[in-house]
């Protein structure tokens, strides 16, 4: 069974480096940063508010139709808001997360793979729960990548363009790495060491 978990995991593990070389992630990043906005000034800001404010609705009705209430509340309250608080809600919460799970996620997978290798030729169950559990700790690192680069999508950024994956193959990967966690702690568990 534990060499069935690895030929499932090397399936795996080649599968996510086939999407790691098609997918956009090279050209997913701006070569260089992109220039911050000009600062406002308070006085500017103050006697713009009533502009912006008259020009916010319309900008949002003419987008996707009339705003909703709750759009429009919040349309208006954010119209006071300081330049501080509006570049703070658009920074990223981790800068450098992106590069961070780009990395551990493929990294996590090869160690745990190197541990669930030594565990089929030795049958020390040490080796077997270490590799489970840098299997588990590599799905929830994937997953969460997943997330953000789906959310990144939908918000469509310009300045941060999500990476483009092949959707069947993501599909693939996550189920194949599915069912090597799940084999994996079946494995760990009964055979003896």
């Amino acid at each position: 069974m534990a060499i069935v978990v690895l030929v499932l995991w090397l399936f795996t593990a080649g599968a996510g480096f086939y999407l790691l070389l098609t997918s956009n992630l090279g050209r997913a990043r701006p070569a260089a940063p992109a220039a911050p906005p000009p600062p406002v000034t308070q006085p500017a800001a103050a006697t713009s508010a009533p502009a912006a404010a008259a020009s916010a609705p319309a900008a949002a009705a003419s987008a996707d139709g009339p705003p909703s209430r709750r759009a429009a509340r919040q349309a208006a309250r954010q119209r006071w808001d300081p330049p501080s608080l509006v570049a703070a809600r658009q920074a990223p919460v981790l800068p450098g997360a992106r590069s961070l799970v780009e990395f551990a996620h493929p990294t996590g997978g090869i160690i745990g793979l190197a541990f669930w290798l030594g565990f089929t030729l030795v049958h020390n169950r040490a080796l077997g729960w270490i590799g489970f559990g840098l299997a588990a700790a590599t799905a929830c690192v994937g997953l969460g990548w997943f997330t953000v680069n789906a959310r990144a999508a939908r918000r469509a950024d310009p300045s941060r363009p999500a990476p483009s994956f092949a959707g069947r193959l993501v599909a693939l990967h996550g189920s194949a790495a599915a069912l090597t966690v799940a084999l994996a702690a079946l494995a760990a568990l009964v055979i003896k060491s």
